[in-house]
């Protein structure tokens, strides 16, 4: 368990990725299951859906980016 903790703050946006990812790929399985897709079909939408959450983390994340260079300004001015 412990290990998993260290994993997970070592890589916390691949973390959120991968809970997103599932969250979604979920939600798209339940309401797409009685569409009547073919296989191919379902592995592709399944796959952009993965990438669109991906895609979701990498733009929370630019915010993250701002906050710890403002941290890193306000901690260099303190006398």
């Amino acid at each position: 368990m412990e290990q998993l903790k260290t994993w997970i703050n070592t890589y916390p946006r691949l973390f959120a990725w991968i809970i997103l990812a599932v969250g979604m790929d979920i939600i798209l399985l339940f309401s797409a299951r009685d569409v009547g897709l073919e296989g191919r079909q379902w592995f592709w939408l399944l796959l952009i859906t993965t990438l669109v959450a991906g895609a979701c983390v990498w733009i929370i994340s630019w915010g993250d980016d701002d906050e710890a260079e403002e941290d890193d300004a306000a901690a260099n001015n303190q006398p």
